[in-house]
């Protein structure tokens, strides 16, 4: 996430369907007449692997917030629609965990004039680490450790206050002998709790966005890559079965210099990561004029950095893309509506084959970037808005979760056609429709567009074959709508978060019956459809 001051980051009608789809390489002809489009199918043609790097980490909001109930039924509601594997979260060494303080005899100072001692020696406390890891792998999720930010007492400027409402320093350390045996001590005790055969399946990312303003080092990458080399070094010293990597970087920036850096010190590095939302700006990421889509800008960053790897001396190097979303604003047009279907969809279509993981910037609404939240529905990055009410984007990944691990060819930009192990066939289509107000404030109106009608045609089936359809549009699976009816309160009465929560559940699925394999269906702008056949 971004400096807040100056990027703001972190801070039609129904679906007609006459029956729907079934699968194999999708050769789809080319659009009919307008906007149609038809697609035929072979269910029983090759296909490439197709991992679901989408889903398998998600970010959320800082560590000490894991901590709360709401935070972990949330974490729990997501890892049963994905079955994700990570979290990645920013506060791991701040104040509120209190990882670290000075002190002496093993107990720490509390009189601020006791911290400039000469004498002053670490004093390491492990109890909110412990707790917020065990609340993770409780629940059948690791931790992807982002080591960030500056503990206050181990700071060289006290004013570095990144401008995050829980206020993190984002200074260098004073002295690098206390920062590493900070790294030494922390790895030490997470390896002695779980195991190495545990922590090794873990991520250690060295800090945030430190070409921005979450690192206050001048020149900012040369004193990063300090931080960085002191980082991976105390980490392998403690088990080269660590995994280490950066440089964790807003707008897809300073890979190629990183990895040279990198080869040329001699460094660890076991992979790399960097950021990237859709409205980050081709000036930023490219470094060009252009007016890039929201719809592209996020897969074309991943294809820049793709790039960038294979010609680096890491060619084979695990790239995760560990910030991403349509927005790094509060834009309630965008991340809190049936929008995210569509752009998901077709963001995971783009992005597929070019990047090891994806981590949608956030799981849940559990979060404090820009103070405490005011209002269920303010455009936060979250697939779950407070008091555990799913928004739409819930439903997106719930349904695209549904994706075979093998895709078949297609020629449509507006779908993806995916085989399961079992021989289950999935096909997700979408009509994709900008957002309806692309500013801070909720705007009402419906999204531009046309519907689009599809048209699948399916060979190699049973003669039994059926179809599963689920859909999420203005009128399914959208809570925004029942919101909008009461009138948008601020604080929802307990009555209406009952009704929100039933609101932002799936829709039913429909059961379709395949004449001679073929299905027809209307979508809605902004509307997504997967469909099962089996």
């Amino acid at each position: 996430m971004r400096n807040t001051k100056t990027m703001l980051r972190r801070t039609a009608l129904g679906l007609l369907a006459v029956s729907l789809f079934a699968a194999g390489i999708a050769q789809a002809a080319a659009p009919a007449a307008g906007d149609d489009v038809r697609i035929v199918v072979d269910a029983k043609a090759q296909g490439t692997p197709f991992p679901h790097y989408w889903e398998q980490m998600f970010g959320s909001g800082r560590a000490s917030l894991a901590l709360r109930d709401a935070y972990r039924k949330d974490l729990t509601a997501v890892k049963q629609a994905t079955d994700f594997g990570y979290v990645r979260f920013h506060g791991i060494l701040d104040e509120d965990v209190g990882l670290f303080h000075l002190g002496r005899n093993g107990q720490p100072f509390y009189n601020a004039a006791d911290k400039s001692a000469k004498d002053a020696q670490p004093v390491y406390n492990f109890s909110y680490v412990d707790q917020i890891y065990d609340g993770l792998l409780e629940r059948g999720v690791r931790p992807f450790v982002e080591l960030g930010f500056m503990p206050d007492e181990m700071s060289s400027d006290p004013k570095a206050i990144q401008d995050f409402w829980y206020r993190p320093n984002v200074a260098p350390p004073k002295d690098y002998a206390l920062w590493d045996g900070m790294i030494r001590a922390f790895a030490q005790h997470l390896v002695a709790r779980y195991g190495i055969d545990e922590v090794s399946r873990w991520y250690f990312e060295v800090w945030n966005e430190p070409n921005i303003g979450f690192w206050a080092g001048n020149p900012k990458m040369a004193t990063y890559y300090t931080l960085y080399d002191h980082t991976a070094r105390a980490l392998k010293s403690v088990s080269p079965r660590l995994r280490v990597g950066g440089p964790a970087t807003a707008q897809a920036a300073e890979v190629a210099g990183f990895l040279k850096h990198v080869h040329d010190a001699n460094v660890p590095v076991d992979f790399v990561s960097t950021h990237v939302y859709g409205d980050d700006t081709a000036d930023n990421v490219f470094h060009t004029s252009e007016n890039i889509p929201r719809k592209d800008m996020v897969c074309r960053a991943v294809d820049k950095v793709h790039k960038e790897v294979l010609a680096s001396p890491y060619p084979r190097l695990p790239f995760i893309m560990s910030e991403f979303n349509a927005s790094y604003a509060n834009l309630p047009n965008v991340t809190d509506s049936v929008y995210m279907g569509p752009w998901l969809a077709n963001t995971i279509r783009a992005c597929a084959g070019k990047v090891s993981a994806m981590s949608y910037w956030s799981f849940s609404d559990v979060f404090e970037e820009g103070g405490v939240v005011r209002t269920p529905f303010y455009g936060g990055f979250g697939l779950i808005a407070e008091d555990n009410i799913r928004k739409p984007s819930y439903n997106a990944f719930a349904m695209l979760h549904k994706l075979g691990d093998v895709q078949l060819q297609s020629s449509s930009d507006s779908a993806l056609v995916t085989r399961r192990a079992d021989g289950t066939l999935v096909l997700a289509l979408w009509n994709y429709a900008p957002p309806v107000g692309d500013t801070a404030d909720y705007t009402v109106g419906k999204p531009k567009g046309d519907t689009r009608h599809f048209e699948v045609d399916v060979s190699s089936l049973p003669a039994t074959a059926a179809a599963t359809v689920w859909r999420l549009d203005e009128t399914h699976g959208n809570v925004i709508a029942t919101f909008d009816r009461m009138g948008r309160p601020a604080f929802p009465s307990r009555e209406q978060i009952r009704q929100l929560r039933e609101a932002g559940e799936m829709a039913a699925p429909e059961q379709v019956a395949l004449h001679g394999g073929k299905l027809a269906f209307d979508i809605p702008p902004q509307g997504l459809v997967v469909v099962e056949v089996h």
